[in-house]
């Protein structure tokens, strides 16, 4: 075991190095020049668009797909905001200090383009399995828009995400719930684990169209409660506001000296692990939200990238932000703390004894509604695999994996989740850089009033 520790702890370096963040940046900053800085000009039209989109029809006629574009939007909220938004920004500032957060905010402008473009391809390549449901992401338009040649990549791309979804979405977001309920409410970890299970099961077990019909209605509720209760605690430390911007932009290119507890941190510090935990947070250029989005119920794929870019906005410019700025008006973080127990403590020292509860419920919810959409992400990539057939298989296995996670050490299974959740990202770079052609064309197309046929209308050889 400890000779595969190091094996992946050595790949992990690799995967989530400095070349790995150049890249994902540099694919980043292409397509979002390619598009003219689009997605930023654009922010308004994609909230109209996601408010007119929560019946389905999105304005147009015959939409195919299973769930709502607002409900796509929400099924991969729901498996973005989560434990990245508590404990990675914490993190991100305990180790890269406030200079982070300005990196995290440039991760999000630059991961926009990405996701816009991720969610075009995913609509545009799109297929219909057997049983008449709309299927896609990376998988797909790597092997219909690049063609059978390079099918081989779409499958690297299915292995990693069926198995990243294990542990990235599944054991180690019930271990943080099971961890934060037992902390704060003497919940044992076994009692979380199996009434996880039981929740999850219920959705899951009931597909793509369940699991969305619930993350439309948790993710907003929480997101905004979230939200709500942050900016309570900005206003009880309203006189440090400012303080905690300049030190943010101060210190994205600066050094940062150490103090009290905090160790300091370089500029480098600061961009790495702003960026990398804006990426894990968000998760723009992974690969992973274009397969919620291929089953909109929509027939354009520009539209569905106006709403998908979104997701990206929300999770990092407003509920990243809000952790952030609550943690950096408290004088916690400069103890050493970090994690999630960081920010706990940091809206515990504006909302004495209550804090620590509202981020452990947060956690959970957030933790409960991100195992809801990396189950569809992992089912996805499972069947692309081994066909639809296995689809039953892979829910039930991935449930019964959740109590496991509650209450295991997830030292290793944390490390091969986080390493194969990087190396997702690898095959969905290439397509996206490959095919950015295809999506400045559609763009162009749309908004130049031209029609843009979705996937199904493309006649993909299915062989």
């Amino acid at each position: 075991m400890e000779t595969l520790t190091n094996i992946f702890t050595a790949i992990n370096g690799v995967v989530w190095g400095p070349l790995m963040l150049i890249l994902l940046l540099g694919v980043g900053i292409y397509l979002q020049l390619g598009l003219k800085l689009l997605p930023i000009r654009k922010l308004g039209m994609g909230f109209k668009l996601m408010w007119a989109g929560r019946d389905g029809k999105a304005g147009a006629k015959a939409e195919d797909g299973e769930v709502s574009p607002f409900n796509a939007l929400m099924t991969a909220l729901s498996a973005t905001i989560g434990t990245g938004n508590i404990a990675g920004v914490a993190t991100a500032i305990a180790l890269g200090g406030p200079g982070a957060v300005f990196w995290m905010w440039i991760t999000a402008l630059v991961g926009m383009a990405t996701k816009f473009s991720e969610a075009v391809l995913a609509v545009r390549y799109r297929e219909t399995d057997e049983n008449g449901y709309h299927i896609g992401g990376p998988m797909f338009y790597i092997k219909n828009g690049l063609g059978q040649k390079w099918a081989w990549l779409g499958g690297l791309f299915a292995f990693f995400g069926a198995i990243a979804a294990f542990g990235i979405g599944n054991t180690v977001q019930s271990n943080s719930v099971a961890d934060a309920l037992a902390s704060s409410f003497s919940i044992p970890h076994w009692l979380t684990g199996v009434v996880l299970m039981v929740l999850s099961g219920a959705v899951i077990l009931g597909g793509i169209k369940r699991i969305a019909k619930v993350a439309g209605k948790l993710v907003p509720i929480m997101g905004i409660a979230y939200i709500a209760a942050g900016l309570v605690v900005l206003a009880i430390n309203a006189e440090h506001i400012g303080a905690a911007f300049a030190s943010i932009f101060t210190y994205a290119f600066n050094p940062h000296a150490a103090a009290g507890g905090f160790a300091g941190a370089a500029v480098m510090a600061a961009i790495r692990f702003g960026v990398a935990r804006g990426i894990f947070s968000n998760e723009a250029g992974l690969g992973s939200a274009p397969i919620a989005h291929a089953a909109a119920q929509t027939k354009n794929p520009v539209r569905q990238g106006l709403i998908a870019m979104l997701g990206t906005f929300i999770d990092t410019i407003m509920v990243c932000s809000i952790t952030a700025l609550v943690i950096l008006t408290a004088p916690v973080w400069l103890t050493g703390e970090e994690g999630a127990s960081l920010t706990a403590l940091s809206f515990d020292n504006a909302l004495s004894g209550a804090g620590q509860y509202i981020v452990a419920i947060a956690l959970a919810v957030f933790a409960f509604t991100t195992i809801l959409g990396w189950s569809f992400y992992g089912e996805k990539c499972f069947q692309y695999l081994f066909g639809t057939r296995s689809i039953m298989i892979y829910r039930v296995l991935f449930v019964l994996a959740v109590p496991l996670g509650a209450v295991a050490k997830l030292g290793f299974i944390w490390l091969m989740a986080d390493t194969f959740n990087a190396m997702m990202a690898i095959p969905n770079l290439i397509a996206l850089a490959l095919l950015s052609p295809v999506v400045f064309k559609l763009t162009k197309d749309y908004f130049d009033g031209k029609d843009v046929l979705p996937g199904e209308d493309l006649n993909h050889d299915k062989s």
